[in-house]
């Protein structure tokens, strides 16, 4: 999977699934941007790359916040001169029951993971026009395609994620712009530790594959759909649950 030299935003990027992303996309040859909210993880994340001899900058970024998204941006061109790659990873959860959950809970999911993917391509769509080529990639979930109690906000959001794509998906193709999402499914990662372990031994066993996703599972899927090798496909919702929802 070629990502040589490829200029990569990735939000969300200072732990779990987007430090394992980061990672990946450096150890192959990428020139990384680390957004996150969080300013200490995202500074050791990249001193724990550096020691690696792998090539990445930190920027905070409040994906909420347009002014916040245009400044990682701006620093993204600062160091790199382009921008080749945006994996809006970033994303929250405040779960609740339907009749329980709180207008401050809902919003504030909308918010992060549907209104900050809107943010940050929005944000880097004009540099990707100008240079005739770019990728974004998005990161939807499987609740987002088959729902799931107590996340009415975060299933509205991952369902919206995949609507963008497959609108900027149409929209920028002919701009030489590459729209995908990934879906994951039950992920072992910091956010997943707030899930009751029963409910995580009962994902695991209806899993075909026996196991919970990894953090490494996900990273390749960007990794793929980042690379040469996926330059013909646009507009498309890749799974990566070990067969979950068949």
């Amino acid at each position: 999977m070629n990502v040589s030299n490829k200029a990569v935003i990735i939000t969300g990027g200072a732990r779990g699934i987007g430090y394992a992303s980061v990672t990946a996309f450096a150890r192959r040859g990428a020139k990384v941007v680390i957004a996150d909210y969080d300013q200490s993880a995202g500074e050791e994340a990249v001193a724990r790359l550096k020691a690696q001899n792998l090539d990445a900058v930190f920027t905070a970024v409040d994906v909420t916040d347009r002014a916040s998204v245009m400044a990682m941006v701006e620093k993204a061109l600062a160091h790199y001169q382009r921008i080749d790659v945006l994996i809006n990873n970033a994303g929250i959860t405040a779960d609740s029951l339907l009749v329980k959950m709180t207008e401050e809970q809902f919003d504030k999911v909308i918010a992060v993971n549907l209104k900050g993917t809107f943010n940050c391509t929005q944000a880097v769509v004009p540099m990707m026009i100008s240079q005739g080529k770019g990728t974004i990639i998005n990161t939807s979930s499987v609740i987002g395609l088959y729902g799931n109690i107590g996340q009415t906000n975060y299933a509205a959001t991952k369902a919206g994620v995949i609507g963008m794509t497959k609108s900027w998906a149409k929209e920028l193709g002919r701009k030489g712009i590459n729209v995908n999402a990934v879906a994951p499914g039950f992920i072992i990662t910091e956010m997943s530790a707030k899930v009751p372990e029963k409910i995580l031994k009962s994902m695991e066993e209806k899993t075909p594959l026996g196991r919970l996703g990894s953090v490494e599972d996900v990273a390749n899927a960007y990794l793929f759909l980042a690379s040469e090798e996926a330059a013909y496909i646009n507009g498309t919702v890749l799974s990566v649950d070990g067969g979950l929802v068949l």
